[in-house]
C-alpha cells in the first residue's frame, strides 16, 4: 500500500483565488484608478523568510518597501500607456496602475536587516529572523 499526500481544500483555495483574481479585474478594468495585485509566494527558510513578488513591468527603482508595526508593505506602478497611437487596442488584458502588498510579520524579524532586490520582474525581499528566536536542535542523551 501506498501512501498519497493530499490537501483537500486546495482546489478549492485555487477556485476562490481564481474568482477573486477575476473579481479585481472585472472591478478594475474602466476605472481610471486601476489596482492590480502582484502573485506572491512566501516561503520559510532557515533564518529567514523569503517574499517574492511577480512584479513584470515594474522598474525595481520605482518600488517602495516598508516596515511599520511589524507590517512589510509593498508598493508601486506599472504604467500601460506606450508610445505612439493608442485608439488602435484590440485586447486590454494586462492589469496597470499601482499596486499594495501588506503582510504581517511575526514576531522576532529583525526589521532592520529587510533587503530587497528586484531581478527578471520578480522582487524578492528577505526578511531574516533574530538569531535569539531561531529554533536549535537540542540532543536527546541516553
Amino acid at each position: 500500500m501506498s501512501l498519497i499526500n493530499t490537501t483537500p481544500w486546495s482546489l478549492v483555495n485555487h477556485l476562490n483565488r481564481d474568482r477573486n483574481d477575476a473579481i479585481r479585474f472585472l472591478n478594475g478594468v474602466n476605472r481610471a484608478e486601476n489596482r492590480w495585485w502582484p502573485k506572491v509566494d512566501i516561503i520559510e527558510e532557515a533564518g529567514n523568510f523569503l517574499v517574492l513578488l511577480d512584479v513584470p513591468g515594474v522598474d525595481p527603482q520605482t518600488i517602495e518597501v516598508t516596515t511599520e508595526a511589524n507590517i512589510l508593505s509593498v508598493s508601486g506602478k506599472r504604467d500601460g500607456e506606450r508610445q505612439g497611437d493608442k485608439t488602435n487596442t484590440h485586447i486590454h488584458e494586462r492589469a496597470t496602475g499601482e499596486f499594495r502588498r501588506s503582510f504581517r510579520l511575526p514576531e522576532g524579524v529583525d526589521t532592520d536587516a529587510i533587503t530587497a532586490s528586484g531581478k527578471h520582474g520578480v522582487l524578492e525581499i528577505i526578511v531574516p529572523m533574530k538569531a535569539e528566536v531561531q529554533p536549535r536542535q537540542i540532543p536527546v542523551t541516553h
